[in-house]
């Protein structure tokens, strides 16, 4: 009985620390406080215009004054994380390293061809959906958002001779009869795993919690178990995938759909936390979205937001170090230009740059070695490297016949089995084939992109890659690898090609122009620490209670925060989510409680507007 009283007690000051954290009028003004969201205006298709806002380079003399935070990283959750603050009247300096802002979110343009290097989709985009309404706020509602096909994701087993093709609907009901209609023998199995991912993603707000309130309550919570009395999230953030997808069903196919979506975090069922697959399920369940006028839209209406308010987004500075003052806080960075390195100073450090690179690159050696920082590193590891082939085609979506979908290419329903094989080859042999393939075509998901590269498409190949394939390579210079280096990555893209021209034919002679990226590209123009696409691995590891407390925006460096997908999980909406966290945590405000209220707002003065 005093157990249960005692969990009674634990359960009110957690709900009471959840609704009241950050609200004292004294602190930060409320960045959601009112719908900023106009009319959009006409997509900008002069290059010279994108150019001024992404590609705007870094000189002293650009750095505002009276900075109230410096930003280091430009991917969406460093930008999201800057706009926020600054709809908070906060001014705020976003340094990114490459020499165009938007990290996984840019684009770049060669011969002819525009390519998206790191959307390929995203969900809960709907119309007042949580996401939507974040998004719209930081962007003043100027991004347009195309729903794709139906069916958004096809799923194919098996090799040219014994290929089986499934389909994802969007639409939950959809999505729910779509299985059933292709597994009539298996409704009580996907019955069963649909409602796991639904009371399962229904809980994962408890997560974030954890990373919210105090550590050392945190911590308590944990070691008394009282978190699983909670909630049984915990224990399921900590259960494989196939663990729990094996005791559902017999059906080796089915397994396999039901575990796909593995690839958009880039860790295979056996070692895949079951709450993140849950997340990503429960993510497209209503279908999948792409940015109108290609994915370099979201830097490109963000950074204004962050202007208005006197900040910047600067290119081509790359950071070197976060400076520490004597009382050992953080207060600023130092930026290399050119042979000179510059000390910019502001009261609050803000990286988006991983958990890695933040610990084991910028700081000083002295804190490195801190025992906190040192317990954080060695509760996870590095992603998985990712290689993507940017191939440009001749021809109209449709004269080549293409969707505005997605294509998952496995070569056998047991994805474990093959992975396992596939990660334990060298690079000599990797060439013979990958065992699960992501496929896409940008240009045909984008409704305006007819009207800027009429007769052209394009398509994306991704799959994974180690980063020890290419390790040998990584002191050259980008673009001067050598001869070894280029066969080997041209190896494995034709083998890819022609896997996928197996399924596509139309395109086999259609291709005019082919680009590889490897993890060593990654780690160039991503600042990827091993080329990882996903940041620290979304294995079980990282999802043991003990690492959720730990990996919050906090860090053990008094000033210094932490933004992004290392935050919470993977991901555009991971990473959204990591900079709502981060920034409460700078405003000292529950932006959560503040977010929702403007939704149930703009819900209100809609229902009025239609009454």
């Amino acid at each position: 009985m005093w157990l249960y009283a005692g969990l009674l007690v634990t359960v009110y000051f957690i709900v009471r620390f959840y609704r009241r954290a950050f609200r004292s009028p004294s602190r930060s003004p409320n960045p959601f406080a009112g719908d900023c969201r106009r009319p959009p205006g006409p997509l900008v298709t002069d290059q010279e215009a994108r150019k001024r806002v992404l590609h705007r380079g870094f000189t002293a003399n650009k750095v505002p004054a009276n900075l109230d935070a410096i930003v280091i990283g430009s991917g969406i959750g460093g930008l999201s994380t800057a706009a926020l603050l600054a709809k908070a009247g906060k001014r705020v300096l976003v340094l990114e390293q490459h020499d165009q802002a938007g990290g996984c979110c840019h684009t770049y343009i060669k011969k002819g061809f525009e390519f998206d290097v790191g959307i390929h989709y995203i969900g809960e985009l709907h119309e007042q959906s949580f996401l939507r309404t974040i998004v719209d706020q930081i962007t003043d509602g100027q991004m347009g958002w195309a729903k794709m096909d139906d069916v958004f994701d096809h799923v194919i087993l098996g090799d040219h001779q014994t290929r089986r093709t499934y389909r994802l609907c969007s639409g939950k009901q959809n999505y729910q009869d779509c299985l059933k209609t292709q597994f009539p023998e298996e409704t009580e199995a996907i019955d069963k795993f649909l409602e796991l991912v639904k009371k399962t993603a229904k809980k994962v707000p408890l997560l974030a919690i954890m990373k919210m309130i105090p550590l050392q309550l945190a911590r308590f919570l944990i070691k008394t178990g009282i978190i699983h009395w909670v909630s049984s999230v915990f224990k399921l953030a900590a259960t494989p995938l196939s663990d729990v997808v094996n005791k559902l069903t017999e059906n080796k196919d089915l397994r396999a759909v039901m575990c796909y979506t593995c690839g958009d975090y880039g860790v295979m069922p056996k070692d895949a936390s079951f709450v993140v697959h849950a997340l990503v399920i429960q993510h497209y369940q209503r279908g999948a979205w792409y940015p109108m006028g290609g994915a370099s839209e979201i830097a490109f209406h963000i950074i204004p937001i962050i202007k208005k308010n006197g900040g910047d987004v600067l290119m081509r500075a790359p950071v070197q170090r976060i400076l520490i003052n004597q009382d050992g806080q953080a207060c600023g960075v130092t930026v290399k230009k050119g042979e000179e390195e510059i000390n910019l100073f502001a009261p609050v450090v803000i990286s988006d740059a991983g958990i890695f690179n933040t610990y084991e690159k910028l700081l000083p050696h002295e804190l490195q070695s801190k025992p906190e920082i040192q317990a954080q590193l060695n509760m996870v590891q590095h992603g998985m490297g990712g290689l993507s082939v940017f191939v440009g085609l001749n021809g109209s979506k449709e004269e080549l016949g293409l969707k505005a979908a997605n294509y998952w290419l496995i070569q056998e329903n047991n994805l474990d089995e093959q992975c396992n094989k596939y990660f334990t080859l060298g690079k000599g042999d990797v060439i013979e084939g990958c065992p699960v393939i992501f496929v896409s075509f940008p240009s045909a998901k984008d409704p305006s992109w007819d009207d800027r590269y009429a007769g052209k498409s394009t398509m994306v190949i991704v799959t994974f890659a180690r980063y020890e394939w290419f390790e040998e390579w990584k002191d050259e210079r980008v673009k001067k690898r050598g001869e070894d280096y280029e066969n080997l990555k041209l190896g494995i893209a034709r083998r890819l090609t022609d896997q996928v021209t197996e399924y596509f034919p139309q395109l086999k002679d259609r291709m005019e122009y082919i680009r590889v990226g490897t993890p060593l590209t990654n780690q160039f123009y991503l600042a990827s620490s091993r080329g990882e696409i996903y940041g620290v691995s979304h294995d079980v590891s990282r999802f043991a209670p003990e690492t959720i407390a730990s990996f919050r925006a906090k860090t053990p460096v008094k000033n210094l925060y932490l933004t992004g997908q290392d935050v919470f999980i993977c991901g555009f909406m991971g990473a959204i989510q990591g900079s709502l966290i981060c920034a409460s945590a700078v405003l000292q405000r529950n932006l959560y409680m503040d977010i929702n209220s403007l939704q149930k707002n703009i819900r209100k003065m809609k229902a009025e507007k239609q009454a």
